[in-house]
């Protein structure tokens, strides 16, 4: 299990997330990483957030749903990963973080990151993410 971190800003018409390009196929995903020791999976994902998209924002302790994907190991062995996705509001976005010049992050309202993610499942959570509902 993975916790991964919608990170978004603005409310209703306004709101866009942030989609970052991952290392080994540069497609469009969310920063995700697995659990840390002393952090919740909430707090978990804000750092990862931190570490490969240079966000610094607030999580929240409830999950927004679930997705799964192969992750690609060495020797071409996969594993099915099951991702807890939790939102982060973007308070700052860093020029200098841990993944900097590694990744490309780039602001995308909800339907349109949608569409340029792989997994069904988080395509749903993106396409119907409703930002006022946190409040």
């Amino acid at each position: 299990t993975q916790f991964g971190a919608l990170c978004f800003r603005g409310t209703g018409k306004t709101t866009e997330v942030l989609l970052i390009k991952s290392l080994e196929t540069r497609r469009w995903i969310i920063p995700k990483g697995w659990p840390m020791d002393g952090l919740t999976p909430s707090d978990a994902a804000a750092q990862e957030a931190w570490e490969e998209a240079g966000v610094k924002g607030k999580s929240r302790e409830i999950c927004l749903g679930l997705y799964s994907y192969m992750k690609a190991l060495e020797d071409k062995v996969t594993l099915p990963v099951l991702v807890a996705v939790f939102p982060v509001e973007v308070r700052k976005l860093a020029d200098d973080y841990p993944e900097a010049g590694q990744r490309k992050r780039k602001w995308f309202r909800p339907k349109k990151a949608a569409a340029r993610v792989r997994e069904p499942e988080l395509k749903h959570m993106l396409r119907n993410f409703d930002a006022k509902a946190l409040r």
